[in-house]
């Protein structure tokens, strides 16, 4: 019999229950300790999920022997000290996207994880997605290659509010964070490095200090190009929209759906054992983690995206 993974989970937010819910439905996994900044609200959510320990101090988790891994949904600043803390006391970690928003420190988090050889991966979701596997068995079948990516990336968020409209601890980010899920994407289903990056950034917002619209252009070794559309002051349909033009068709892919481009709905039902692009990314962490190998969007794997943000970035600053 298979023994039960032990999992810390950091953040009780929007995107730590999207986890919470994932694992709900995976065997074999137990979380056995919630952590996160207000201690009432983060017991309320571990009474949910029957989870016994209770904390606000992440290192309280990684005193507990019985944990193997930890999952990281907090504020995007503390990811990578927070990933490389779990690293160094014996645990694998799965780190939500964005990696960091300093180039520098997604460095060292790679050197920690080669150092001790652990599991350590990025939540990349969009490399799990049942729509965006599809495409990528496509391409990998010779089906179709991807001549231009155009997305969009939109959302309305004038003030600080997470997903679950609740006021947040942190400012979220349109290059760092949103961006990084497009630039990975790209690089990855047209499986040829980015040699090309350009970027524009709309007026900075008064309080906010971060741009709020913001385009990117990208260009592949073998050729393919991708315009991504991003903003915070989007009153319309949210969310991240892709377009796949290739030579031999056209595919639209709204998160875990797909259609052609005639709108017509794609069956990707039985593309993977789920139609939740975050409960696969989480089997796949516990898979490379039982498997003793490196996981799909591994930090080594995932770190040139950062290497193109950080470009965009000192770009942008010019």
């Amino acid at each position: 019999m298979t023994r039960t993974l032990k999992v810390a989970l950091a953040g009780a937010g929007a995107f730590g229950i999207k986890h919470l819910d994932g694992i709900q439905n995976i065997d074999g996994v137990e979380v056995v300790s919630l952590i996160s900044r207000e201690l009432d609200k983060t017991r309320e959510v571990a009474k949910k999920y029957g989870i016994a320990h209770v904390s606000t101090e992440l290192g309280d988790a990684l005193a507990l022997p019985e944990v193997d891994a930890v999952i990281l949904c907090t504020p995007t600043q503390m990811h990578a000290a927070q990933a490389m803390a779990c690293m160094k006391a014996g645990k694998h970690v799965q780190v939500e996207i964005p990696l960091c928003d300093v180039l520098a420190e997604g460095e060292d988090v790679l050197r920690v994880q080669q150092h001790t050889g652990l599991v350590a991966m990025c939540g990349h979701t969009r490399r799990f997605n049942p729509s965006h596997q599809w495409v990528n068995g496509q391409i990998k079948a010779g089906a179709f290659n991807i001549q231009q990516m155009d997305v969009q990336t939109y959302f309305f968020r004038r003030t600080n509010m997470n997903a679950l409209g609740q006021p947040r601890s942190w400012t979220d980010h349109l290059l760092w964070h949103h961006a990084a899920h497009t630039v990975d994407l790209f690089a990855y289903q047209c499986g040829s490095p980015i040699v090309q990056a350009n970027a524009l950034q709309g007026p900075i917002h008064p309080t906010l200090g971060i741009a709020m619209d913001m385009s990117i252009q990208l260009k592949a070794a073998n050729g393919a190009i991708c315009t991504l559309s991003l903003s915070f002051n989007n009153d319309g349909p949210l969310g991240t929209f892709f377009r796949y033009i290739g030579d031999s068709g056209t595919y639209i892919a709204r998160y875990d759906d797909l259609f052609n481009g005639k709108e017509e709905k794609i069956d990707v039902s039985q593309v993977d054992v789920s139609m939740n692009g975050i409960e696969l990314q989480d089997r796949e962490f516990f898979a490379a983690i039982r498997e003793g190998r490196e996981p799909n969007a591994s930090i080594a794997q995932v770190l040139p995206c950062y290497r193109v943000l950080h470009q965009l970035e000192r770009q942008l600053q010019g």
